[in-house]
């Protein structure tokens, strides 16, 4: 079976999505200001934000470059502007940041490694887990560096002024193959790259929805294109009074659906998935409900596992 690498032309990808921001006005995020003028003299029409109290100036540089790429794009916001918009001189910018490019790469520098981090947080797991604990940490990741997203979604060339493009490109390439796992089909690997595909722009057009409930909403629909199975709900037949877990931020799908587990999933788990069930548990992100949908195995079967290393479970 040829590999994702292989199959999809991921760089003619990126290429020809890169040459269209550069020609077409994509449209705004819900909650955003209108842009300026298409002239890149023109002048900028969001207003200077007040710093606060703990701000430095090189923060307050980045957080201006960052608002004002989102809404002109990059190519068409200058240091000059930058500076003006700041009430600071150009040389006080290229103090802090020598060049332009220097400036975008500090922006994309933390959420390029928070979703490293992501990818890496999926190793030592079992395919089935492996999937979703990097899937959950992605969407996070996003989440906490949504306005550095839209503006790389606003304008995707400043991958290549930062010099991130390469490394970002190797880090969707982990991505898609945690998502399709092992010995993947063709299916299974363009549907991988449609769902991390997919989880990135919700994050910037609905960016006046709540965190926790866009969070709950796109990981559902990514279970949907993936066809993994729904959390147990609280009907199930083998339920111990434990579903209500305080504390635990089980991922809630659309109520249709939900589907029971299936009789005849296995009784026990080998070394591998009990390791991966006990970690999971203790970061304290998954239900077990979760834990049992991704190992395929019932809740009392993970309960039987956890209880040696939890035991204020045993009651339970």
């Amino acid at each position: 079976m040829v590999s994702i690498r292989d199959q999809l032309p991921f760089i003619g990808q990126w290429t020809v999505a890169r040459s269209y921001a550069s020609r077409v006005q994509l449209p705004q995020p819900r909650s955003a200001p209108r842009s300026g003028p298409e002239d890149p003299a023109g002048p900028v029409e969001t207003p200077a934000a007040e710093p606060t109290p703990t701000e430095t100036t090189r923060d307050r540089i980045l957080r201006t470059a960052r608002d004002l790429f989102a809404q002109r794009g990059y190519q068409r916001t200058s240091l000059q502007q930058i500076a003006d918009q700041l009430r600071l001189t150009k040389a006080a910018i290229l103090y802090h940041f020598p060049s332009k490019e220097h400036l975008v790469a500090a922006l994309l520098e933390p959420l390029i490694v928070a979703l490293e981090q992501a990818v890496d947080a999926a190793d030592g797991h079992p395919p089935p887990l492996a999937r979703w604990v990097f899937l959950e940490a992605w969407v996070d990741a996003m989440l906490a560096h949504r306005r550095s997203l839209g503006m790389l979604l606003r304008d995707v060339s400043v991958l290549t002024a930062g010099g991130m493009y390469p490394r970002f490109m190797s880090l969707a390439m982990r991505a898609y193959a945690v998502v399709a796992g092992p010995n993947a089909t063709l299916a299974e690997q363009v549907r991988a790259v449609q769902a991390v595909a997919a989880l990135g722009d919700p994050v910037v057009f609905f960016d006046d929805v709540p965190e926790t409930l866009l969070r709950e909403q796109m990981l559902a629909g990514v279970r949907q294109l993936l066809g993994d199975p729904a959390p147990v709900t609280g009907n199930d037949a083998e339920a111990t009074g434990a579903d209500a877990e305080p504390g635990r931020s089980a991922v809630p799908r659309p109520a249709q659906t939900a589907k029971r587990r299936r009789a005849g999933r296995p009784a026990a788990m080998d070394a591998a998935r009990i390791s991966a069930a006990r970690a999971m548990y203790a970061t304290g992100a998954h239900s077990v409900s979760e834990i049992a949908a991704a190992l395929g195995v019932s809740r009392a079967t993970v309960y039987r596992h956890l209880r040696p290393s939890t035991p204020s479970q045993n009651s339970q």
